[in-house]
């Protein structure tokens, strides 16, 4: 979109502006009012995002000039872009202050009432991080992982608070608290995520936690109405997991609906699969053989059914 003097984003006004935020930025490092992220060894200054600029109060050129001045000048929003999951660690130790760090992090997320509807598992024992890494699918660099949280939907906790205050005749806790529970523990996971980012800290999500309820249950002592949302494993990654690239995601379109749900035509399904693959290096994708393939591999998978299975044992207690 031009400029009120005419200049397209990547004109005079806009080159100037990108100026701007450079020295602003260099300034506000110097004089230590703008926090540094630390990310994969190097540090960035973060910027809040803005609609004007902070040096003028004019207008900052829209459009993908202005995408492209946040993405660079926002570590926030770099980091989100840059972090991808991370199998392999090197030998170094996630520090006690990097750990209260992360967790810190994750009791900030948002909550539904304040009321924090999860509890954290810190595994430090190594044979329960070998249990686990059985119990999720058998993947042994869980074992490995410097730092392990098991992230459980808790809604536990609250209902023994309200029999603590005397309430004898409150209700068990059903589905609705169950799904409420679950969207607190993974955003408070997701902050968790983040925080170790910024400190140059990979990371791995394992939804296979929800798998093997009975052995699950009994490995981490799960008592009724707590349940596996996720399980997070934290180290530094490896040069090789640095350079490897973060795999390409589905364009704006085929994931942003307007107002109302729309299923996706047959034919834009496949350009949807097709550029994404194309993005990720995959010019000969065949979207037939390559969805059938997924479908076999990971949909109905034996892992997949397990899931569902286990994931009916932790539901039945909340019908």
């Amino acid at each position: 979109m031009p400029s009120p003097s005419g200049e397209g984003v990547c004109g005079p006004d806009h080159r100037r502006m990108r100026g701007k935020l450079a020295v602003l930025i260099r300034l506000r490092v110097a004089a230590g009012r703008l926090p540094l992220i630390r990310r994969c060894g190097t540090t960035a200054p973060l910027l809040a995002l803005r609609a004007t600029s902070p040096v003028s109060g004019e207008s900052v050129p829209e459009g993908e000039g202005l995408k492209e001045l946040i993405m660079e000048n926002n570590a926030i929003l770099s980091a989100l872009t840059a972090r991808k999951s991370v199998r392999v660690f090197t030998d170094e130790a996630v520090t006690a202050e990097e750990r209260a760090a992360i967790l810190h992090a994750a009791f900030q997320a948002p909550t539904a009432g304040n009321q924090q509807l999860y509890t954290i598992l810190d595994i430090t024992d190594p044979a329960l991080k070998a249990t686990l890494a059985d119990l999720c699918d058998h993947q042994p660099f869980i074992a490995k992982a410097p730092l392990v949280l098991v992230f459980l939907a808790d809604c536990r906790r609250w209902l023994n608070a309200y029999h603590a205050a005397g309430i004898e005749d409150v209700r068990k806790p059903g589905a609705g608290d169950l799904m409420l529970a679950m969207a607190d523990t993974c955003i408070a996971a997701q902050n968790a995520v983040v925080a170790a980012e910024s400190m140059g800290i990979g990371s791995c999500y394992i939804g296979d936690v929800i798998e093997n309820a009975e052995p699950m249950r009994e490995a981490l002592r799960l008592p009724e109405y707590v349940v596996p949302a996720c399980m997070l494993v934290f180290g530094r990654p490896t040069e090789q997991q640095q350079r490897r690239p973060k795999p390409a995601r589905f364009a704006e379109a085929a994931v942003v609906c307007e107002n109302t749900y729309r299923d996706r035509t047959p034919d834009e399904l496949r350009a949807d699969f097709t550029a994404r693959a194309a993005a990720n290096g995959q010019p000969d994708y065949d979207f037939n053989t390559a969805v059938q393939a997924f479908c076999k591999r990971k949909y109905e998978s034996d892992f997949s059914k397990e899931m569902t299975r286990s994931a009916h044992v932790y539901w039945d207690e909340f019908e």
